[in-house]
């Protein structure tokens, strides 16, 4: 089975935002908030066979099943969204990351934006004083963050270089599930302009920090002026937080 399996011909040759699954999922709502503000559909999927098997309705009454990693995007929008609704095989973690960096090889995408959580309880008092930071992978062409005053990451763990001199590139960061697996297997030779914004944030209702997240991915993308208004998918009525607890258990 090829790795992407596309529903629809088209270019994508488009900023493409990625959400790691990571702590408090906050990447996948800013992915969701992405959706459904510019009303992106799907434009193909991906191999399952990498993923907890997962499946559901997709938001809206629109045909067809949602699997666990899709491509969403829109001919008139200059950005493609993907989303992943369930984690990695522990197993396939490494072919994972190897067969999404091919894809966006292949693709020819035309630059990345990594979104990833980081675990709040772990950070420094001088990284208190905003909740997102960027990393710029040393072997990837800049990337232009627009003028916003987002300020480089550095991890709040130490860690201990093979050598005194050696400062790892890839700082390690707490909660941020694949992140840092993925940046450092991109390839010396790496031509497309890569980027990772990471939040901190704690497990519990992260809307709000999903706002803040998804805002700061569409100005990276210069993309912020195409909406207009933000809006929460219909699906975060209904699921969010899971099914209602039966009160009759309280008494």
């Amino acid at each position: 089975m090829p790795f992407y399996n596309p529903a629809v011909n088209t270019k994508l040759n488009k900023t493409l935002i990625v959400p790691i699954v990571s702590t408090a999922n906050v990447s996948q709502l800013a992915a969701d908030l992405l959706i459904a503000s510019l009303s992106l559909h799907s434009l193909g999927a991906f191999d399952p066979s990498f993923f907890i098997p997962a499946v559901g309705g997709r938001d809206d009454g629109d045909e067809g099943i949602s699997t666990p990693f899709e491509l969403y995007g829109r001919d008139d929008v200059d950005l493609l969204v993907l989303q992943q609704r369930s984690p990695t095989l522990k197993s396939r973690k490494q072919e994972f990351v190897d067969a999404l960096l091919n894809f966006f090889k292949e693709s020819g995408v035309s630059s990345i934006i990594f979104l990833s959580g980081v675990d709040l309880s772990n950070r420094t008092d001088a990284q208190m004083m905003t909740p997102i930071y960027y990393i710029q992978p040393q072997n990837t062409p800049s990337f232009p963050i627009r003028d916003l005053m987002i300020p480089k990451y550095s991890s709040p763990v130490p860690q201990r270089p093979q050598n005194e001199n050696d400062e790892p590139d890839i700082p390690f960061i707490p909660g941020g599930g694949l992140t840092r697996r993925t940046l450092a297997s991109l390839p010396r030779e790496w031509s497309i302009p890569t980027l990772a914004l990471l939040q901190f944030v704690l497990e519990g209702d992260n809307r709000a920090d999903a706002h803040m997240l998804a805002i700061a991915a569409a100005k990276v993308a210069g993309i912020g002026s195409d909406i207009g208004e933000w809006k929460q998918p219909s699906s975060w009525n209904q699921g969010l937080f899971g099914t209602p607890h039966d009160q009759t258990l309280y008494g």
